[in-house]
């Protein structure tokens, strides 16, 4: 990612290491499918987002907008930590058997399914509690911090508006100005 490195985390992390390495809204990672991603090339395409019913379920929808639709650079530290996870789902697809319904979901719960944003909201206030940083952060957060950090980097913000899909770079840079 632009010089910045990502440490190996531990497998229940997988999701908010990728979300801060790619900028990706949560609704897109979760929604992801092993089919979008090509490890090889080093690249995840958003082609879809996962957003909530109003009788608490979950429905595949088109990304937010035209511009949604992307293709997405991954950092090696995150392509290796991927095929990690990757093995380790299969694993664990192994061991729930028949209970197990494959839905080629990347960030999956224990029986192949989407993961819920409350679920994932939950584990992510685990994680900054036990690292002693604010419950405040959102899963939304990560996409901001990932944005934050390439501006920082000095990464063009027109380069930074099309990591993140905006509609436009002026988007980008009225969010990030605080960072420039």
């Amino acid at each position: 990612m632009h010089g910045l490195k990502l440490a190996v985390v531990p497998k229940d992390l997988h999701p908010f290491a990728f979300a801060i390495a790619t900028g990706m809204r949560p609704s897109e990672f979760r929604a992801l499918q092993w089919s979008d991603v090509d490890l090889d090339a080093g690249q995840v395409v958003v082609r879809r987002g996962l957003t909530r019913k109003a009788d608490g379920g979950q429905h595949l929808t088109p990304p937010k907008t035209s511009r949604s639709r992307r293709t997405i650079p991954l950092p090696a530290t995150v392509a290796r930590q991927l095929r990690e996870h990757r093995r380790s789902q299969l694993e664990e697809r192994l061991a729930a058997g028949a209970a197990y319904v494959d839905k080629d979901v990347v960030f999956a719960g224990p029986t192949g399914s989407h993961i819920s944003d409350k679920t994932l909201g939950y584990h992510l206030k685990q994680v900054l509690k036990q690292a002693g940083l604010p419950r405040e952060f959102r899963l939304y957060d990560l996409r901001h911090t990932c944005a934050t950090l390439l501006l920082a980097a000095n990464v063009n913000p027109k380069i930074v508006s099309e990591r993140l899909g905006h509609s436009s770079v002026v988007l980008t840079l009225d969010t990030y100005s605080h960072v420039l």
